[in-house]
């Protein structure tokens, strides 16, 4: 991050830190400091300079909103940063695991010519025709849609407020309707924002209620899938398989189930790392900087 900002030529000084204690060390010397994961919010105390935090991840569920404003402390998010490259993991996701890329990864590594298969239902399979269900139509869920639409799915979204748009699926719905779509779903895609609403909302009954060949993709938040439901549903065989770019504890622990079951794919919360993502977040940045430097009392994407 360091380096593409000083690739921007503003003339502004930074630093970068790459631990906690380094931050902590060093915030109180910060007018703006552009973080996320590394963020505490006891931070605040020990930043007195401090006027603007701009999160480099589109989730602020870190964040102490009311201690920010206590602090008349700024802070933005960088949502839409990395919709496009989000979108793109969970349709490689959904790929994957329609075509069996995993399982061929591992028969590559154990040098597996793995012979053709005669049993219907555990053949790769086509995406045409199948249901997508996305569970947040927001830039991902939305991009998603279209993506999905690309490969001749059927598409229904979900979205707190259906009158927002259907963002390129064929039908929107409320997502308290949730319940009432899971048994249409082949597929059923997460990237809905981690909200009270949304914590848990995947739990024991969502997953009964969807079909046994129904696979599960979560980019959004761990803490939207109950994790110990999920476990016992793919262990009983009571959905196919999941594919987890998130999970509730991150890294994942190394006792976690989740590793060793046959039908999971994991992924190290890297869906929206992209060769291009500092510079998306330093686009966002600048603006805000500018926004500051005006008075202007809105800034994008902003969250206090």
């Amino acid at each position: 991050m360091q380096q593409r900002f000083e690739a921007r030529g503003t003339g502004v000084p930074c630093a970068q830190v790459t631990s906690r204690e380094d931050l902590a060390a060093r915030i109180g010397t910060a007018d703006v400091v552009v973080v996320s994961g590394l963020w505490d919010n006891a931070l605040l105390e020990r930043a007195p300079k401090l006027r603007f935090v701009q999160s480099i991840s589109a989730g602020v569920d870190q964040y102490g909103q009311d201690a920010f404003r206590a602090k008349g402390v700024r802070l933005a998010s960088a949502q839409g940063v990395n919709a496009n490259a989000v979108s793109e993991h969970a349709m490689a996701l959904i790929l994957a695991a329609a075509r069996l890329l995993p399982q061929a990864r591992d028969n590559q590594a154990k040098h597996h010519w793995r012979p053709m298969i005669g049993e219907i239902a555990q053949r790769e399979d086509e995406l045409g025709g199948k249901t997508l269900l996305v569970v947040g139509l927001g830039r991902i869920g939305g991009r998603l849609a279209r993506l999905a639409k690309a490969f001749d799915m059927r598409v229904i979204g979900l979205r707190r407020d259906p009158a927002a748009g259907a963002e390129g699926a064929d039908e929107v719905h409320a997502i308290g309707s949730l319940r009432d779509w899971l048994p249409q779903a082949d597929i059923v895609a997460l990237t809905c924002p981690l909200t009270p609403e949304t914590t848990g909302l995947i739990d024991a009954a969502a997953l009964a209620a969807m079909k046994p060949t129904a696979r599960l993709v979560n980019v959004a938040r761990g803490k939207v899938v109950d994790e110990n439901a999920l476990v016992a549903a793919l262990r009983e065989g009571r959905i196919a398989g999941a594919a987890l770019d998130v999970t509730v504890q991150e890294p994942l622990p190394q006792a976690s189930p989740l590793w060793d079951l046959p039908n999971v794919f994991i992924t190290p919360h890297s869906a929206g790392e992209t060769q291009r993502y500092e510079d998306n977040v330093i686009d966002i940045l600048l603006e805000n900087l500018g926004r500051l430097q005006r008075g202007e009392a809105q800034l994008r994407n902003q969250i206090v």
